[in-house]
């Protein structure tokens, strides 16, 4: 499987949007793959730490975000699952997992039913741990600043936003892989 030929397949024009994928996924990936060589102990799958991290944000362009360059209209916040859904669509449910999962520190079926999240109601939380260091090296990095490294404590404090508890996943995380 070659995560850019998937990336070309919805994203066929080489336009800005499809450069501010590519640009935050390889973010993403670059951050994945020095968890992955930092921690021989965890026993990463760097295959699919690099293909998800290149997938996990396919679903954008099905979403109203015109700060990025998406003009879809779905809400952003459903973007992870729209992303999932094409990927199983590919037949590749290892990669829709990382879509649906990597938003925040992962979505509870909670979090969907408070902040009206227009799509199915269940929990969406990273369990693997591919899933997760993904998740994490996500929070990293902004599809609108594309040239700014977050630190953990911008990423904590983005976080609360979302609860203390998707906070505080994310510094346990930034203890595991950090």
């Amino acid at each position: 499987m070659n995560a850019l030929s998937i990336i070309d397949k919805y994203y066929p024009e080489d336009n800005i949007l499809k450069k501010t994928l590519i640009t935050h996924s390889l973010q993403v990936c670059r951050r994945a793959l020095y968890v992955a060589d930092t921690h021989p102990e965890l026993n990463l799958d760097k295959d699919i730490l690099e293909q998800g991290s290149m997938l996990h944000d396919i679903g954008i362009f099905l979403t109203d975000a015109p700060s990025i360059h998406c003009h879809g209209k779905a809400s952003y916040l459903a973007h992870g699952f729209l992303g999932g859904q094409l990927l199983r669509q590919e037949g590749l449910d290892v990669y829709a997992r990382i879509c649906e999962r990597h938003t925040g520190t992962g979505l509870t079926k909670e979090t969907i039913q408070n902040l009206h999240i227009p799509i199915p109601v269940q929990d969406y939380i990273p369990e693997t741990m591919e899933e997760q260091v993904i998740c994490y090296a996500d929070k990293f990095y902004s599809k609108s600043k594309l040239n700014r490294e977050k630190t953990p404590q911008d990423v904590y404090n983005s976080l609360l936003k979302f609860g203390q508890e998707q906070a505080d996943k994310f510094m346990a995380w930034h203890e595991l892989f950090g």
